[in-house]
């Protein structure tokens, strides 16, 4: 048995958190704000378009050359920070394809091993809890056998790309894209279809930075909820402050502040 009674510490201010992040929206723009964001966002979305093909090239020969390539290249169209930014989304984009290729090829293992099961048994044979039994009829045995070989196709197509390291990636998202061709289902007219498209395909975003004022160098909201914005190189005749800064005129509320 531990005698005598525990010593305690001295009390101590725990600090406070050393980042956050902030999600909101702009209302009310005007027209300058909104041109000036939309010629941001559409040229760096064509950067991030133009990264994410580089990388899918690259495969799986990809390494740190290569990124180091890539990020140079974008510098000079844009920023080192927005480079780091686009490279960064990129790679996110391309694990998150591969992530999901695994899935599919493991749903098309189980669902081949589960036909093939099934088609080894006797029409109408009975499954237990832990297996499902014989099909029903020599129709369905028909059907589930021409099931089986398209899966088998598609497995033997996503196996081969896993091994190339190739990846299907639609920047702005593969249900808009699809929904092109369904405009009259999705009520939407061509025009409102592009709007929606081109907006997904923009990239206007940055990491933030430790010790940097007001989030980062990139993109910057004040406590009063000012927002400025480090303009690429070839859009840096948009300015409105110094630096190659451009400051909107519209302001963020925040729903939730700490205390003063």
């Amino acid at each position: 048995m531990v005698g005598g009674v525990r010593k305690l510490a001295a009390s101590f201010v725990v600090p406070g958190p050393c980042g956050v992040a902030v999600r909101d929206r702009l209302g009310h723009l005007t027209a300058e704000d909104e041109r000036v964001l939309r010629a941001v966002g559409a040229h760096q979305g064509a950067l991030a378009s133009g990264d994410l093909k580089a990388r899918c090239a690259d495969g799986l020969e990809h390494g740190a050359g290569t990124w180091a390539a890539r990020k140079r290249e974008l510098t000079g169209l844009s920023s080192s920070r927005i480079a780091g930014a686009i490279t960064k989304a990129t790679h996110d984009q391309w694990a998150l394809a591969r992530r999901c290729q695994a899935a599919h090829i493991q749903n098309l293992e189980a669902g081949i091993k589960t036909l093939r099961h099934r088609l080894s048994l006797p029409l109408g044979e009975k499954g237990t809890k832990r297996a499902a039994g014989g099909y029903r009829s020599q129709g369905e045995w028909f059907r589930k056998s021409r099931r089986l070989a398209a899966l088998q196709d598609r497995h033997a197509a996503a196996v081969a790309d896993w091994q190339a390291g190739r990846v299907r990636v639609v920047r702005g998202g593969k249900r808009l894209l699809n929904t092109r061709h369904h405009l009259a289902e999705a009520e939407l007219t061509e025009a409102r279809w592009r709007q929606r498209w081109e907006a997904g395909r923009w990239f206007l975003a940055a990491d933030g930075e430790s010790g940097k004022r007001f989030g980062n160098e990139t993109i910057r909201v004040t406590p009063n909820g000012e927002v400025s914005i480090k303009l690429p190189a070839p859009l840096a005749h948009l300015a409105n402050a110094k630096h190659g800064r451009y400051t909107l005129a519209s302001t963020v509320a925040f729903a939730h502040r700490g205390a003063e």
